[in-house]
């Protein structure tokens, strides 16, 4: 006789629809509201229950490996995450929610100008600049910095909306705001998602707070020949850090407006409309032109410091700023004032394996100082510039050993090129003089933003081109690239920006046109990120923006171009200078 099998039946039946949802919490904690309620409610009461801090509160939260604005209102069951200003993602979105408060108390006060966010600096700020009439007085800042106070402690709501695009293009075309009006051009879709402030409508890229209350730290600053706003870093959420000049890097922003403004291409919009003008060609050549004009200035300054004593060239900068390329254009141009550039390879001076020192994880630590043999390197360069022989290190990455390499000797014609992420960093050449090095710091120092209140963050452009070029020479997915990406920057913000400023010049590596190039290349790579992947929120954040930029083919890219050591095909690759 044939066993009967259970009635799996036997606890089904109809139900009225639930009139309750649950959301749980990372503790596993779970708190039920109405449906429809906004996840911001839960938070606040899981919030109140756990004494979380203000500091500490969320901004946003991960739902299903989405980013989610807290205004989202929760119909079934979900488990949630919160994303704090500790999370780049939440820092992101406090701060586009305090520029957006910058742009409506400004324009409260002050409506006959309008407040351009230029770039970030360090210690946490927004260079910003004031347009239509002559820079704000000491007591029209103050006056600002109150209203946005005021503001903030009405905790006014910050209301989502998606507008028709004609909707939006009379807005922004009564308002003056030519170039937000440029953008809608290659706007895919009838309508655009725009935030309200207290009567104020404009576009952000990105996320937003639910009112002005979440904006619990700021400042404002005036600076040069505008001001700063200053925002808590992720590192330290409770705190405004104090403000810290860098001059150089200042330097490197007028520089390149300057340059921008010889383009005649300073967002996005204007870049897409010369490339539907057929003008993009030009664009390319004066920008490749630039760069060419600022390397052999770089080595007219080392040629004649070189008279003076100077005999290395130390090179410095973050992932992906093209230090590779920009050394080996450096170094023919070193050529055509009679001196012979000799590249030193600073990986062959890595410590055996067991003596690299471990992170905080455990891990070995590459990126220390420590985990290199400085020793031997300055014993090293005080040789090849009395013109000994030497016999260089060659290390092994297999086995992770350090081995007698080539014998080599130079002659006082020769300039050392040391290209590495502890250039600046005057631990690195301790027994070599200031007289006896000249310090360049490369990075994509980008000016080129969307429009007048989003800015194109520079590590968004060094990430798009790690992705790009992870994929051609080092077969990684994008998703290899982002999972490595948060280990980088803790890498960089140790190891080489505190040093940035020690540079004797810097260079700016951005081109005005890349991120139309590099928008076909890095589109489907991130569109094959598993949908799943908690990588998946970065993913999309990364292709949204690109969607704003009219593709380029690769064609027009000179082969020269340091771009070219991201996308292939460089005629430099294969070059090694003084080998």
């Amino acid at each position: 006789m044939t066993a009967r099998k259970p009635d799996t039946t036997m606890h089904i039946q109809p139900a009225a629809p639930r009139d309750r949802v649950q959301v749980l919490f990372e503790n596993r904690a779970p708190y039920e509201g109405p449906v429809g309620t906004r996840l911001q409610a839960f938070f606040q009461a899981w919030e109140n229950d756990n004494s979380v801090p203000k500091e500490e509160r969320a901004i946003a939260a991960i739902v299903d490996n989405r980013l989610r604005e807290l205004t989202v209102p929760v119909t079934r069951d979900v488990a949630v995450t919160p994303v704090t200003l500790r999370h780049s993602d939440g820092n992101r979105i406090y701060r586009r929610t305090l520029s957006f408060l910058l742009v409506v108390a400004a324009a409260e006060l002050f409506p006959e100008r309008q407040v351009t966010i230029e770039h970030s600096l360090p210690t946490g700020a927004f260079f910003c600049r004031i347009h239509g009439r002559e820079n704000l007085t000491p007591e029209e800042l103050s006056q600002l910095k109150t209203r946005m106070t005021e503001i903030i402690e009405a905790d006014a709501p910050i209301v989502r909306q998606n507008l028709p695009l004609d909707v939006v293009y009379k807005i922004f075309t009564e308002r003056g705001d030519d170039d937000k009006v440029r953008l809608l051009d290659v706007r895919e879709g009838d309508y655009l998602s725009v935030y309200e402030l207290r009567g104020y409508v404009d576009y952000f890229f990105g996320y937003m707070a639910p009112s002005t209350c979440y904006v619990h730290g700021f400042d404002l600053h005036a600076f040069d020949e505008g001001f700063v706003l200053r925002f808590p870093r992720h590192e330290t959420p409770g705190t405004v850090l104090p403000f810290v000049e860098s001059p150089k890097l200042a330097d490197v922003f007028k520089q390149t407006q300057h340059w921008l403004n010889l383009i005649g291409v300073e967002d996005i919009g204007q870049l897409n409309s010369t490339i539907t003008n057929g003008r993009i060609r030009e664009i390319i050549m004066v920008a490749e032109a630039l760069h060419e004009r600022n390397i052999a200035q770089i080595a007219q300054q080392i040629a004649h410091q070189h008279a003076r004593g100077v005999r290395v060239a130390l090179i410095a900068g973050p992932s992906s700023s093209g230090k590779t390329t920009f050394s080996k254009r450096l170094a023919i141009q070193l050529m055509t004032h009679g001196i012979r550039p000799f590249t030193l390879e600073m990986d062959n001076y890595f410590v055996d394996r067991e003596l690299t020192p471990l992170d905080e994880n455990g891990e070995y630590d590459f990126e220390s100082l420590q985990a290199l043999n400085v020793e031997l390197l300055n014993a090293n360069l005080l040789d090849l510039i009395d013109g000994k022989p030497v016999s260089l290190p060659r290390f092994d990455f297999l086995t992770g050993k350090s081995s007698p390499g080539r014998t080599i000797q130079i002659s006082q014609d020769h300039v050392i090129i040391l290209e590495g992420i502890h250039g600046m960093n005057p631990d690195l050449t301790p027994s070599l003089s200031s007289d006896d090095t000249f310090r360049i710091y490369v990075s994509a120092l980008t000016q080129l933003n969307i429009d007048r209140h989003n800015r194109v963050p520079t590590t968004d452009i060094r990430l798009i081109r790690r992705i790009v070029r992870d994929a051609r020479h080092r077969h990684y997915t994008a998703e290899d690239t982002l999972a490595r990406w948060p280990s980088v920057r803790r890498g960089e913000k140790r190891n080489i920006f505190p040093y940035q400023e020690n540079a004797d010049i810097m260079f700016n590596s951005a081109l005005v046109y890349e991120l139309a190039v590099l928008r076909p290349l890095v589109e489907p790579l991130l569109l094959r990120v598993n949908p799943d992947s908690p990588l998946r929120v970065e993913a999309h954040r990364l292709l949204s923006f690109l969607r704003w930029v009219r593709p380029l083919g690769l064609d027009l890219v000179p082969d020269n171009s340091l771009l070219r050591e991201f996308i292939g095909d460089s005629i430099l690759r294969d070059y090694h200078p003084g080998s």
